[in-house]
């Protein structure tokens, strides 16, 4: 059998006669910058995620930056991010003028510390970004508490928690704003690259929009510098059509990664944590185990797709190595050459994660 990582085709052909309809009336229409279709998303994905404002750009990374820009921050400003997540979480507070200062994740969790947070803070600290990683929500109320204590933004990176929820709310309704990508393998994704910046916040909300587009608060009218980040509305069409499946896609996720957990629980892996109050979405469903690299070879011989997300902690790369040890970051440091993620997407039939499963036990008992 062949496993593929995720399986976008088998997502289209679900939808298939929606998405051809939508993509059609667009290039019908010949509307393909702004218009009903990003207004209509925009609108929809705000009410479903609980809050005032929704303002579409390009993609995801942009959403950081212009929401920090939106804040104030800028050169001279610190910002807390976690060590483990994508580089956009802390290359968008470097574009910003600011600086990211690292802190340390929870084990099995995936999300920042918050017992770390409190001692990054320095009086140059401005906002804290808790990166809702794998799916799984960052712990919101101590997040939010040292904020409100120490006069901080809380940026929420939802890039892969689309309707995951954190004590009932959902994710990207309870940090002062959120930053989406719906990037096409996402839980929401475009066919192409595109974002999205969430606030109930009415200031931060019309900065925000005025730098997506130029700078500008009503054509020709502008008011600062800003830059050129549209959703294309071929994307929000395609949005559109997706946003009322995203919930019981979800669910499939969840049912998916309960299988898995039954399957995988008696084997040498550890698998992914989430307390009783958390509501995760599994964008991905990762793994840890002493054999990584020969667990990913022996998958692959037997047509399992696999991933590793992220190889090297954010502190640990390049651009950002000089004022960093590993020592700092025991935990995300220690799991870095441990970590897989198997495959996970809405439609994977039963089948197919028994025989994931399978080849895993396979290979723990050829050890």
């Amino acid at each position: 059998m062949k496993v593929e990582f995720v399986d976008l085709k088998r997502q289209y052909l679900s939808i298939k006669t929606e998405v051809d309809e939508a993509i059609s009336k667009v290039i019908q229409e010949t509307s393909f910058v702004g218009g009903t279709e990003v207004k209509a998303f925009e609108e929809a994905f705000a009410a479903f995620t609980g809050v005032k404002h929704c303002i579409s750009c390009a993609n995801g990374t942009d959403s950081l930056e212009i929401l920090l820009k939106a804040m104030g921050i800028g050169p001279g400003d610190e910002v807390i991010v976690p060590s483990h997540s994508w580089i956009s979480t802390s290359e968008a507070v470097t574009t910003a003028g600011a600086k990211p200062v690292f802190v340390d994740t929870l084990p099995l969790r995936y999300t920042i510390d918050p017992a770390k947070i409190e001692k990054a803070v320095t009086p140059r600290t401005k906002a804290i970004i808790p990166v809702h990683l794998c799916g799984i929500p960052a712990e919101m109320d101590e997040i939010l508490d040292i904020a409100n204590r120490h006069k901080l933004f809380v940026l929420e990176d939802c890039a892969q928690a689309h309707g995951a929820e954190y004590k009932g709310k959902r994710i990207g309704s309870i940090g002062h704003a959120a930053s989406f990508s719906f990037y096409p393998g996402k839980n929401l994704g475009a066919y192409g690259d595109a974002g999205g910046m969430l606030t109930n916040d009415d200031a931060i909300a019309e900065k925000a929009a005025m730098i997506a587009n130029h700078g500008q608060k009503g054509k020709h009218n502008h008011l600062m510098e800003g830059r050129n980040s549209r959703m294309d509305t071929l994307q929000a069409a395609v949005l559109n059509v997706k946003l009322p499946q995203l919930g019981k896609w979800n669910e499939l996720r969840r049912k998916n990664a309960a299988l898995y957990f039954n399957l995988l629980k008696d084997l040498p892996t550890e698998l992914p944590q989430y307390p009783d109050y958390s509501t995760p979405v599994y964008h991905l469903f990762v793994v840890q185990t002493n054999n990584r690299e020969g667990l990913m070879q022996f998958l692959k011989e037997h047509g399992v797709a696999t991933g590793i997300h992220y190889p090297v902690m954010l502190p640990m790369l390049p651009p950002y190595k000089g004022g960093h040890n590993e020592a700092d970051f025991p935990v995300s440091v220690a799991y870095q050459n441990r970590i897989l993620s198997l495959p996970m997407f809405p439609e994977m039939e039963e089948a197919e994660i028994q025989y994931v499963a399978e080849t895993v036990k396979s290979f723990f008992k050829s050890k």
